[in-house]
């Protein structure tokens, strides 16, 4: 498996107890981001690298940089239609470039004059923002926040073909994973992740970033 891993424990000390972070496994060219499928998508997408086949274009699809996240939201893998877990490295700039576009899923009185202004961004976005409560492996509610980005429309096509570097079906590892969050997951193995450097202070102040010092 290409993905970085370390002990669960080695990590959730490091990271940011409170506020919005983006944590992510990423490089000075590649980010890591994970999504969940039925076979049929999933299997396609690992074996020849891009999205296509039974994947739609016609409908949103939703990107996480955030392993726990992911593991959150597809049940560590058992929820139906989610039973294939990929990782995808794409290109930074590429992501930076999702986040340059996002539109919050809600509105927010800072970064519109009025809630006409935002509906009618929103309507436009061919990216949508959310923020939502990180996850325990156990799934308990924490106080940070969490990213998950919806695609639409030319960035979902240039995401699905374009942007990708690498997928890698990482289902196997999800489901030992899933075993080993019993026991107080002293035995947990979690890809090796980090606060990711926003630098565009324009981007940063739309996402609505915590400050984050290590």
């Amino acid at each position: 498996m290409r993905l970085i891993t370390e002990p669960y424990f080695t990590q959730v000390n490091n990271w940011p107890k409170t506020g919005r972070h983006i944590l992510a496994q990423y490089d000075d060219h590649s980010i890591v981001v994970y999504q969940a499928y039925r076979p049929a998508i999933g299997d396609f997408a690992a074996t020849y690298g891009y999205f296509g086949g039974e994947f739609s274009f016609d409908r949103m699809s939703w990107i996480k940089p955030n392993f726990l996240w992911m593991m959150y939201r597809s049940g560590w893998g058992i929820k139906t239609g989610q039973e294939v877990v990929l990782a995808i490295w794409i290109k930074r700039w590429a992501f930076n470039e999702i986040l340059k576009a996002a539109v919050h899923s809600s509105f927010v009185p800072q970064l519109y004059p009025n809630k006409s202004a935002w509906q009618t961004a929103l309507k436009h976005s061919q990216v949508r923002l959310q923020w939502d409560p990180d996850r325990h492996p156990l799934g308990t509610k924490l106080e940070r926040r969490a990213i998950q980005l919806g695609l639409r429309g030319q960035v979902l096509a240039a995401y699905a073909k374009d942007w990708i570097l690498n997928i890698e079906d990482i289902s196997d590892f999800v489901k030992t994973q899933r075993q080993n969050i019993k026991s107080d997951c002293e035995q947990l193995i979690t890809p090796q992740e980090i606060v990711y450097s926003v630098f565009d202070v324009e981007t940063q102040e739309k996402l609505g970033l915590s400050a984050w010092t290590e």
